[in-house]
């Protein structure tokens, strides 16, 4: 590789230094003049950018006890306040970084879940670093009502979304309320709506005074259920919300004073990410001290990607989170996996570490055994510098089986780059 007789397919962490060495060594096959070519690159300036990478994959999730490269990250669940066991037990399996979502529990919960990671760090004497990640401006179904005894809704039928409190019209139809009314303000008819993760599909049939109406496209043949809390996107709309609700800064107050990372949901641009410094610095004497990671998840924030690793890196240590849930349904499921390896490269060419996440081992996590498919998405993930599993019943087997698969994949692979280690099956 340093002689430059790599392929240059793989180039995204030392651009210069790889095309340099090409040139020096077709410059020297050619017999042309070396005083009229540039120097070849050293080894270790050839290597300077995978080895930033690993330095600031380190700042971002803390030094590993094991020669596994990628980290695992666990969601934890709101009994990880009451059950020490819990924690500890993750940390020893191997997970190097716990997430504590802010959409859910309390601050009470919260300090009780990081004194939980403290102690066990203690005990175990493994690094394990805090994330707490920021809800942002996530509209969500507010209360739902159905018509008469219907469980379910089918394609074909129509939902009333409605701004605020559910209407006192006669009850012919689904009706819902959104948790961010300004949202239907600034949907237009024929935009697309998908409701909890993308089970539900719908479009804009009409808008009436009473709120947004929708027309059902996509749901389970046995028909989809309509309940509250779920998650609402509009993929077609460039919805104009603030990055920060007065929520996310009631939490801030927290997070900054107990965690090592903060989440930034829904993040579209660099203006966002200089609110969240100001807001930082308004708590913090030392802001740069406490990591931000960038959860992609809009088109905007994939348009946007080098502006925001240009304001945020240069500031503090910085990560990108690829949340493959929300993104998929906001740029189509057909794209999510071309888009996925862009970030990958994007990133690496910045070094900056990225965190795979969204039902990596979802089945394995919730029923305790995967499928198929989602070991080869785990087996994938050792092209990043961080997992994330979400929480589940079964997440403690899961750190153990993924700390496995990325292990041995390491030996096969290095990002994009294979090992060519012997194969000793045969």
């Amino acid at each position: 590789m340093p002689w430059g007789l790599s392929s240059l397919g793989r180039l995204e962490a030392r651009v210069m230094p790889n095309l340099d060495a090409v040139i020096a060594t077709l410059g020297a096959i050619c017999q042309v003049n070396p005083a009229t070519l540039p120097t070849r690159p050293t080894v270790q300036t050839f290597l300077e950018g995978d080895r930033l990478l690993q330095q600031h994959a380190k700042e971002m999730f803390g030094q590993t006890l094991t020669d596994r490269r990628v980290r695992i990250m666990v969601t934890l669940p709101t009994e990880a306040a009451n059950d020490y066991e819990l924690v500890r037990d993750l940390l020893q399996r191997g997970t190097n970084c716990v997430r504590i979502n802010c959409a859910h529990d309390s601050a009470e919960i919260w300090e009780a879940m990081i004194t939980h990671v403290r102690q066990a760090e203690a005990e175990t004497g493994r690094c394990c670093k805090v994330l707490m990640d920021l809800a942002g401006p996530n509209p969500r179904i507010g209360s739902a009502i159905a018509p008469g005894n219907q469980q379910r809704i089918f394609r074909g039928e129509q939902i009333l979304l409605t701004r605020n409190r559910l209407p006192t019209v006669e009850l012919n139809q689904f009706q819902a309320t959104c948790t961010l009314p300004e949202v239907l303000n600034q949907l237009q008819v024929g935009a697309t709506v998908w409701i909890d993760d993308g089970r539900i599909g719908a479009y804009v049939e009409a808008i009436t005074e009473e709120g947004v109406r929708l027309r059902i496209t996509h749901a389970s043949l046995k028909g989809s259920k309509l309940q509250p809390d779920k998650g609402l996107n509009f993929p077609d709309t460039d919805l104009q919300l603030n990055s920060l609700t007065d929520k996310d800064r009631q939490d801030l107050d927290f997070v900054a004073a107990h965690a090592d990372i903060v989440g930034y949901s829904f993040v579209k641009s660099a203006n966002d990410i200089q609110q969240l410094q100001q807001e930082l610095a308004i708590r913090m004497q030392q802001p740069h001290n406490i990591a931000i990671v960038a959860k992609i998840e809009t088109p905007q924030a994939i348009t946007n990607l080098p502006e925001l690793i240009v304001q945020a890196a240069g500031q503090q240590p910085f990560a990108v989170m690829i949340a493959r849930g929300d993104l998929a349904i906001a740029i189509g499921y057909q794209r999510l996996a071309e888009m996925q390896e862009e970030i990958l490269w994007l990133c690496e060419s910045a070094h900056i570490p990225v965190i795979w996440a969204t039902q990596v081992l979802e089945n394995l996590v919730k029923k305790g055994i995967p499928s198929r498919a989602e070991m080869t998405d785990a087996a994938m993930a050792e092209r990043a510098e961080c997992v994330m599993l979400n929480k589940g019943a079964f997440v403690v087997e899961a750190v153990t089986i993924l700390d496995d698969v990325l292990t041995r994949m390491q030996a096969h692979q290095l990002k994009k780059m294979p090992q060519l280690r012997a194969l000793r099956s045969w």
